[in-house]
């Protein structure tokens, strides 16, 4: 994926830290079935768990047998308790207290190798913003356990570096294990976005939802939501420069962007009322957005909404008729809603019985209470007459 220039020159850390996606344009993508891919992640909150935690001398021995630059060997640190994330350091930095912070943008020196020694790629001056995923998970948890000036080798496992589909740029094969060598040059604080200009705002949000894209490709569904959520942050903060119709546009269009592929990796994990949430915002800008109306649809019928769902993607059908998956979901639908019912109006017959029949069994026994009624009181009429013409009798005798 290229990185924009249209809106002038983007940040160091757009600039740098872009990978090259597979996704058309990079936005707004189509929802794919694609294979089932591992996405069990660890937060980057974790980043500190197995912090001070030393290896046994078996793995020691190990590390120490696999391919490292030269300088003085430092004791390997399990970053995540896991023994898939380790780091040492080679050349001591300026003390603990000069960490960097998450939120905090830092620049670095790296060299990436496979752990055959092969080297793939060396970047000076590398710069990210820490905890926003602009680089490898390996790197974003690693870089904050190290000083300014340390110069650190990490050894990481392919689950926090490119995973097993790997990269085009760089070119790592899949299922890749690998050491990267570190140089921390220095750490400040973020930029104010506040006052950043419209063209730099607007850059640097392109650049998150970029990054997101990748992370998406990868499957890495959560990595990507986290992206698009600092992209929306950065398109929806307040300036306190002068910005014009025009970037507002272009910052709205940013914005729908990242709510729109937001969506697609809510569907991916699961998260349906989310999902629904970010359509619902990409509505309430553009009610004839296709793509929203379609993920939509596909939210609510996840969500057993049928109805809705065959409206809402109805909707979608109309704006673009010649939408041939929308054509395909439509249907798909429709006659799943159709089985449906089916299937309940079958079962309200069983639990209700067959109304016809108990009708017509009902009216026999009508009929016949009726002619009981007219037996029982003709016979007590006559019980009545013969009960006077007696007493009449009687009465004449005496």
């Amino acid at each position: 994926m290229e990185e924009t220039d249209e809106h002038g020159s983007a940040p160091a850390a757009a600039k740098k830290t872009s990978r090259t996606s597979l996704l058309d344009s990079g936005e707004d993508f189509e929802i794919l079935d694609e294979e089932d891919i591992d996405d069990d992640l660890p937060p980057l909150e974790d980043a500190g768990s197995g912090k001070g935690e030393k290896t046994d001398d078996t793995e020691k021995k190990t590390a120490e047998e696999e391919p490292e630059p030269s300088g003085r060997v430092d004791e390997w640190l399990d970053v995540l308790g896991n023994n898939q994330l380790k780091k040492k350091a080679l050349e001591a930095g300026r003390g603990r207290d000069s960490r960097p912070l998450k939120g905090q943008s830092v620049k670095i020196n790296l060299k990436t190798h496979l752990m055959d020694g092969t080297l793939i790629e060396e970047q000076h001056g590398l710069s990210f913003t820490l905890g926003d995923g602009d680089v490898i998970q390996a790197l974003d948890l690693t870089v904050q356990l190290m000083e300014i000036e340390e110069k650190a080798l990490i050894h990481t496992d392919a689950k926090y570096a490119y995973g097993v589909r790997g990269s085009l740029d760089p070119e790592i094969p899949p299922n890749a294990s690998l050491s990267l060598e570190v140089e921390l040059l220095e750490a400040t604080d973020a930029p104010d976005l506040e006052l950043l200009s419209p063209s730099e705002k607007i850059a640097l949000a392109i650049h998150k939802r970029e990054r997101g894209n990748v992370h998406y490709q990868r499957g890495d569904y959560a990595f990507a939501v986290n992206s698009y959520g600092v992209a929306l942050q950065i398109t929806e903060s307040s300036s306190k420069v002068n910005i014009s119709p025009e970037a507002e546009n272009e910052l709205l269009d940013v914005k729908v962007k990242c709510l729109n592929n937001m969506a697609a990796s809510q569907l991916k994990l699961d998260h349906y009322d989310a999902a629904l949430k970010s359509c619902v915002s990409v509505l309430a800008h553009q009610p004839d957005n296709i793509k929203a109306l379609f993920r939509m649809g596909k939210v609510l019928a996840l969500q057993g909404e049928y109805t809705e769902a065959i409206q809402t993607l109805r909707k979608a059908l109309k704006l673009e008729p010649s939408n041939k998956t929308i054509h395909a979901e439509l249907s798909k639908l429709v006659k799943k809603n159709s089985e449906q019912r089916g299937a309940e109006q079958a079962m309200y017959k069983k639990m209700l019985g067959n109304p016809s029949s108990r009708s017509s069994t009902q009216k026999p026994r009508a009929k016949s209470s009726w002619d009981l009624s007219w037996k029982w009181l003709f016979g007590a009429t006559a019980v009545a007459i013969g009960g006077v013409a007696l007493s009449v009798v009687i009465a004449a005798r005496n």
